[in-house]
């Protein structure tokens, strides 16, 4: 696998998803959903995916900074509800 397939999301680009933590290769769990009120609309969402052990320094990084929203469990991850939406 080369780095512009894992770019592009092209053949050999991993289909799972990943903790958001730098570093951290950890399948994600959860998703955290935060915007920024000064470049994004109020009604916009990003998220950021995190496993178990990141999720608490995730959801304090964007609380600290007024950008979190609310954090739901990832559809499908190991040990969580299938229906998050």
């Amino acid at each position: 696998m080369n780095l512009l397939d894992q770019l592009s999301g092209g053949a050999g680009a991993e289909d799972r998803a990943r903790c958001s933590r730098k570093g951290c290769r950890v399948d994600a769990e959860w998703q955290l959903l935060w915007n920024n009120p000064k470049i994004h609309t109020p009604e916009r969402r990003k998220i950021w995916l995190a496993c178990g052990d990141h999720r608490g320094w995730l959801e304090e990084y964007l609380q600290v900074r007024s950008l979190w929203k609310e954090t739901l469990p990832l559809a499908g991850s190991a040990g969580t509800e299938s229906d998050t939406q």
